[in-house]
């Protein structure tokens, strides 16, 4: 059973002294928590949640919000802060909430990967290695499935960061006629997509990782992560070097076309200012992709207990919390 706050605290600073609950860092103070609307980040979002409850704080939420509203939000302080900036990706949010809201820590630092990805069938037998392989009429019929000439790609919703930059590298390799671009939900697409997969379809699809998707379709297996073209393009992206070891990559190193991302939490300054603990926490702390990666396989088939599974980690994880935790009280003293 985990040790209520109190009596972990008092455990941590060794006084002789018992700590009172009122003595806790956030004692009386509130946080506004919000998390995106994709779900792979649930996880942590609900780890850091209990880590601030440990510290006293009352959390509110999370809200869940997409992209533009979030960082429009911390700006104002209608909400504190989440745990889900995408850095470089979401560099185009910046001159929304800078001088207003900062960048702290990193929950997972350099875990986020992202990139293009085709069936292995497809890539074996047509030699897909870059999307400007989709400039070929059989490999576009190859991955037609509606019918107007163009090969279908699972991209991202409105307002979510990866739909703004799929679309500059589609218009920056001169693709619009190429690829159809499927802006739907992403979960029920990626389903569809796998559905299709299995009945013998091509596929092609954007992802990040951690991510449930490449549990189910496993790079180098199931699927390859392909290119983007090696050849020089006008574009506002984060300049992205080509990536060595992605295990199921037609090349190594790897053209991905973006940049690993830190996930970094995004915070308002004024409650930064007033809450010390909280930043000494989110300093010092992490989340292993690993452990991400493993619940979000498990959120896909069907364990969706998220406070349940935020519990346990920390659970199985309690000398290293402790030590944040006692970072983030003696940082508020």
């Amino acid at each position: 059973m985990m040790k209520t706050p109190a009596v972990m605290i008092a455990a941590l600073l060794s006084t002789t002294a018992p700590v009172l609950a009122q003595d806790m860092p956030g004692t009386g103070t509130s946080i506004n928590l919000a998390q995106p609307s994709w779900d792979t980040s649930w996880f942590h979002t609900e780890i850091y949640k209990q880590l601030f409850e440990e510290l006293g704080y009352t959390v509110n939420g999370p809200q869940t919000l997409d992209n533009p509203p979030f960082y429009q939000a911390v700006a104002y302080g209608d909400v504190d802060l989440w745990l889900d900036g995408w850095f470089p990706l979401h560099d185009t949010y910046r001159p929304i909430f800078e001088g207003s809201a900062e960048v702290v820590g990193a929950v997972a630092p350099g875990g986020a990967m992202e990139g293009y990805l085709v069936d292995k069938a497809a890539a074996d037998e047509f030699g897909i290695t870059t999307l400007d392989d989709f400039k070929r009429p059989e490999v576009r019929e190859a991955f037609d499935r509606n019918g107007d000439g163009k090969a279908d790609m699972v991209a991202c919703p409105p307002g979510w960061g990866c739909e703004l930059s799929i679309a500059k590298h589609i218009d920056a390799y001169d693709l619009g006629d190429d690829i159809n671009l499927i802006n739907a939900g992403y979960a029920a697409s990626m389903a569809d997509a796998i559905a299709a997969q299995g009945a013998g379809e091509h596929i092609l699809f954007y992802t990040w990782t951690p991510n449930w998707t490449v549990n189910e379709l496993v790079p180098g297996e199931d699927v390859v992560w392909i290119q983007v073209p090696d050849r020089e393009v006008e574009t506002d992206l984060p300049a992205a070097e080509p990536t060595a070891g992605v295990t199921g990559c037609v090349a190594d190193p790897c053209r991905l076309g973006y940049p690993g991302n830190d996930i970094s939490a995004v915070v308002n300054s004024a409650f930064l200012d007033a809450n010390p603990a909280v930043r000494a926490l989110l300093e010092v702390s992490e989340i292993p992709v690993a452990d991400i990666f493993e619940q979000n396989a498990a959120m896909n088939a069907g364990d969706d207990d998220i406070e349940a599974q935020a519990a346990a980690w920390i659970e199985a994880n309690r000398d290293t919390v402790d030590g944040w935790i006692e970072t983030a009280v003696n940082a508020q003293n």
